[in-house]
């Protein structure tokens, strides 16, 4: 089992949620930590929360801002003169029926939560082939692995993280480079409240479902546990995680359980 301790760790997605938990954590194992997000002055905070501040550092940076990628990779790697693992965790989430959702919102899914986390991938990969070892961490969720109304857009980015990470770590195995594919379900986040709707406005208040979740600490330790086992692929959550076993099975029955559960 592969020790975080010392090890050099790039968190998208850093000023909240799963990504601002497995911050603290991290920090605390004795990890260096590169915090990323769209904005500096929150991820300061979170840097003066870290039981060791000294051993963050802040990286604001914009998924969608795909022109800007490569440098600021380069600016992550001169940071601490080395990466050893990204944990692709920057993502957004949506909240609307198909049929009242915009294409444009489609859009922005697909920019931010599959071609964004691609286009940085794609930069750091080089860096890690040449250094003969490297991990990439990417938290899709379960909705990557089956679907749910009023999720579409959300969904569609998220399979398709799953296809492009799998072939990754198969072309790359050779190069020492590995791939964990993190699928949480309910978490107690603010992924629904900053969810978008169908007119491209976040949606601004809770779900009950992510409410009644798992607490975002355990959620985070349930993280660093597969990446330091290397897992392949993980499931995190409650009753939810079985959903990925009557998809695979029995995917009339799943269609069945989803629809009565009315989950938004």
């Amino acid at each position: 089992m592969a020790s975080i301790e010392n090890k050099v760790i790039w968190v998208t997605g850093a000023s909240s949620g799963i990504g601002e938990a497995l911050v603290y954590q991290l920090n605390e194992l004795g990890a260096k930590i590169i915090l990323s997000a769209r904005r500096a002055d929150v991820l300061l905070e979170v840097k003066g929360k870290c039981k060791f501040p000294e051993n963050a550092a802040i990286l604001s940076l914009d998924l969608i801002a795909f022109d800007s990628l490569e440098s600021i990779t380069e600016t992550a790697i001169s940071i601490y003169c080395k990466i050893d693992i990204l944990i692709n965790n920057g993502g957004l989430s949506q909240r609307s029926l198909i049929i009242d959702t915009k294409f444009e919102v489609y859009q922005q899914m697909v920019d931010v939560n599959y071609l964004g986390t691609i286009k940085l991938t794609k930069h750091l990969l080089p860096y890690f082939i040449a250094q003969k070892s490297g991990h990439f961490v990417t938290v899709t969720s379960l909705m990557g692995k089956f679907s749910s109304p009023y999720r579409s857009g959300y969904c569609g980015a998220k399979h398709a993280l799953h296809g492009f990470f799998d072939a990754l770590r198969m072309e790359h195995e050779k190069d020492n480079v590995d791939v964990s594919i993190i699928c949480p379900g309910f978490i107690q986040t603010n992924v629904a409240k900053n969810a978008l709707t169908g007119d491209g406005s976040a949606l601004q208040k809770e779900d009950n479902a992510t409410e009644n979740g798992m607490p975002v600490n355990d959620c985070a330790k349930e993280i660093i546990s597969a990446i330091e086992k290397k897992r392949f692929e993980t499931y995190i959550g409650g009753k939810e995680k079985f959903g990925i076993y009557l998809k695979r099975f029995f995917p009339k029955l799943l269609h069945k359980v989803v629809m009565k559960s009315k989950v938004r």
